[in-house]
């Protein structure tokens, strides 16, 4: 069934779980028989508060860092490195509870008929058997809570809550509803599952002052009603969090939440259910419907193409579900997580899987939902500013591999190779360049350059030209630079600091190529003249990416790299999702990076799921669709949870994987690659259609300028193709070709009117 992720056994897992949300409030459905346990978070739950570093280091020790690198003194530069560290972690994401309910008493051997789905376009998860018991569950964002309706005979039992976290319980009945209220206090510090430390939770003992403020361990409170109606009964329920803005001392009055969380909930008993779950799909319906994948014709002799339609719409679902206008980014696991101590503190981590979460937002149509990230790039302008000038001495803002809701920025404690990569506003202010891309012309378009777009540029170039430095060749190169997680050798010791990693290099070219176009074009003052001046000047003697024997280079010398297999794909940045290998990079460099990611792939790379979401999307850029059909095999075999959840290997976790949102939500944005591209104003058509998919059809795939494409092909081969323009302009359109070469086709766009490129 198209759309629909089917299992026969309920979840043995979390990473087996449904997973429904409205982008603040997360459920995961387990699907039991006759009872189910629905785990629970709120976006905006998390442990500690706001803080400040108090342990800043003089911009001359940045000055020696430089030095030592540019003397090949690698043991040196990576111990004055750890001397910019600040002595505090990022926080982390924490589970709210879970509500547990025996809807069913008396069961627990699997029954005949027994199916638990999940409607990808509803969003709706239902777990049913041949005894005629239904359980729906969905989360609303129009009336904000979870409804969970059972129906069928027994369904009488009251629902149960409890927490990870010390709470508060209490319950109530009148007037037919039986109400049940939880709440309590987030941990004030919680370490990271890495880091040993005692305590590795500590919870704040302090009570609240006089307007209900503390400095951390905000409070929460969770209240549920349950409605037993004749043919069987509904759960409703809504959580709230002390969380009062990134710079705020957080709540921690629970009895003020709960009655926000309870008024909420009387607001929606005061709805039909069945009202409730009609706003719920057409909401769903409003977000998701503007895009289909469709490979239903290739899935008759391919099951496999099924399954990659199926991860498509999975991908997008868990967007919609975990990232709304005005809510919080996605973390490592999006807004599902049930550990008070959660891998790499289920954070948002910004040397890839914080900005691989939105890389398929905008072409498959969700650009809405990209807001919570251009939300954090904003905030991270303002709290990285610190951090850029008492850290490296440097204008504009920084921010480095990590951060959390309290917008943290500093380097934390820890190996420089992971550490130390100050480079990440770069990435995610490129975020915002490409909304903006994508937005095409109009006002919206104009404010969002004006008030977000500019800004970010402003601060990402400031520091990108600081940190800037002449190469022993007399070329511009970032210094300190690293390549995410990754080490070089030297004398046979692993060292991670040097100048010009690929990656950063290529951050650097982007963002200063967009100042050049952008603040170049719609700048206002001397100020914005001078920077762009600054940015030509320095993209004119900028040091691009390097090969040696062939092979794109990690580092700007020829290091040897310490893992060769190496998860992080850093170096190929610029094919993807960096900008510089769109259409019109020299073949000798497409080659160059061929290689390097063949290299990488023998070696032993992806073999976490957001990596090879990465290879899927590289494979894509590179146009080699047979690639990306073994990656999108390797996602959805040993790579997927039953649910085809996003698994990353982990020694020593239970099951010995984590769930991570990124390797979902990363290969959207590949698999809508391998059928519509749009670089250096050029649309391609079926650039890396794998072998597999023979036939099929899109519809609403979005591409730069803000123009949507839908089309058809059958064997193989185009057979119609139409642009719906949003604006009068020519676009250059890639037809597919026979292997010798792709046809261009200049198309004239109307605003407002559909141009044929291909006829049926």
């Amino acid at each position: 069934m198209r759309h629909v992720l089917e299992n026969d056994a309920p979840a043995a897992r979390f990473a087996d779980c449904y997973l429904l949300g409205n982008g603040s409030l997360g459920v995961a459905v387990r699907g039991g028989v006759g009872a189910e346990r629905l785990s629970l978070n709120l976006d905006t739950l998390w442990s500690g508060g706001p803080v400040t570093r108090g342990d800043a280091r003089p911009p001359g020790d940045v000055q020696q860092l430089r030095a030592a690198v540019a003397a090949g003194d690698h043991a040196r530069a990576d111990r004055l490195a750890r001397a910019l560290q600040a002595s505090a972690w990022v926080q982390s994401f924490q589970p709210l509870g879970w509500i547990d309910w025996q809807y069913d008493p008396g069961r627990s051997d699997v029954p005949t008929g027994y199916r638990r789905n999940l409607h990808l376009l509803s969003g709706i998860a239902s777990t049913a058997d041949a005894t005629g018991v239904l359980l729906e569950t969905f989360v609303s964002s129009p009336d904000r809570v979870l409804v969970c309706r059972a129906t069928g005979p027994s369904t009488t039992a009251v629902p149960r809550v409890g927490s990870p976290h010390p709470v508060v319980t209490s319950s109530s009945s009148g007037a037919g509803v039986t109400w049940m209220t939880m709440s309590g206090r987030a941990p004030a510090d919680v370490l990271p599952h890495y880091v040993d430390g005692e305590p590795p939770v500590t919870y704040a003992a302090d009570d609240p002052d006089a307007d209900g403020l503390v400095d951390a361990g905000m409070g929460f409170a969770l209240v549920v009603a349950w409605v037993p109606d004749e043919s069987g009964g509904s759960l409703v329920a809504a959580a709230e969090s002390g969380f009062r803005g990134w710079q705020s001392r957080p709540s921690a009055d629970v009895e003020a939440l709960a009655a926000v969380a309870r008024a909420r909930v009387e607001a929606a008993l005061a709805v039909d259910v069945g009202e409730l779950r009609r706003r719920h799909v057409l909401d769903q319906q409003e977000v998701l419907g503007g895009c289909e994948l469709d490979l239903s014709p290739s899935a008759a002799s391919n099951p496999e193409a099924a399954r990659a339609e199926l991860y498509f719409d999975l991908g997008r679902h868990l967007l919609a579900a975990g990232s709304r206008p005005g809510t919080q980014p996605l973390t490592l696991q999006g807004i599902w997580n049930d550990d008070v101590r959660p891998a790499w503190s289920s954070n948002l981590t910004t040397n890839i899987n914080t900005p691989m979460s939105y890389w398929g937002a905008e072409v498959s149509g969700l650009g809405t939902l990209h807001e919570p990230l251009l939300d954090l790039v904003e905030d991270l302008l303002e709290a990285g500013r610190r951090t850029a000038r008492e850290t490296y001495g440097a204008r504009g803002a920084c921010v480095h591999h990590n951060t959390d809701l309290w917008r943290f920025t500093d380097p934390v404690p820890g190996l420089p190779q992971w550490v130390n990569w100050a480079s990440a506003l770069w990435w995610l202010t490129d975020h915002a360049v490409q909304h903006h891309a994508y937005l095409g012309p109009g006002p919206e378009a104009d404010a969002f350059l004006a008030n977000r777009v500019l800004p970010a540029l402003r601060a990402s170039a400031a520091f990108a030209l600081d940190m800037l430095v002449p190469h022993s060749d007399g070329a511009l190169v970032v210094s300190p630079s690293s390549s995410p997680e990754h080490a070089f050798l030297a004398d046979g010791r692993p060292y991670a600091v040097t100048w010009g990693s690929a990656m950063d290099q290529e951050l650097v070219h982007d963002i200063l190529t967009s100042t050049v176009e952008l603040v170049g074009s719609r700048g206002r003052d001397a100020d914005d003249a001078e920077l762009v001046r600054e940015a030509s000047a320095a993209l004119a003697r900028l040091r691009l990416p390097v090969a040696f024997d062939g092979i794109r280079a990690e580092w700007a010398d020829d290091l040897e790299p310490e893992e060769v297999g190496h998860r992080h794909l850093s170096h190929l940045y610029g094919v993807f999702p960096g900008h510089r290998s769109g259409a019109v990079e020299p073949q000798e460099e497409l080659q160059a990076s061929r290689a390097a990611l063949a290299l990488r792939l023998a070696e032993g790379s992806g073999y976490t799921g957001w990596s090879q979401a990465w290879v899927l999307c590289l494979a894509a850029r590179l146009r080699d669709g047979a690639l990306a059909e073994r990656a999108i095999e390797t996602l959805l075999g040993p790579l997927s949870s039953r649910s085809l959840l996003d698994l990353h290997p982990l020694d020593g976790w239970p099951g010995g994987a984590v769930f991570q949102i990124d390797g979902n939500l990363g290969a959207v944005a590949g698999i809508a690659e391998l059928v519509v591209q749009s670089h250096d104003g050029v649309v391609a058509l079926l650039p890396a259609l794998p072998a597999g998919w023979p036939s099929g059809r899109a519809r609403g795939l979005r591409v730069r300028g803000g123009d949507v494409v839908d089309l058809e092909w059958e064997d193989g081969a185009l057979a119609s193709a139409v642009i719906h323009a949003v604006a009068t302009r020519d676009v250059v359109v890639e037809l597919p070709g026979d292997g010798q070469g792709r046809a261009r086709r200049t198309v004239s766009l109307r605003a407002g009117e559909t141009a044929v490129v291909v006829a049926p």
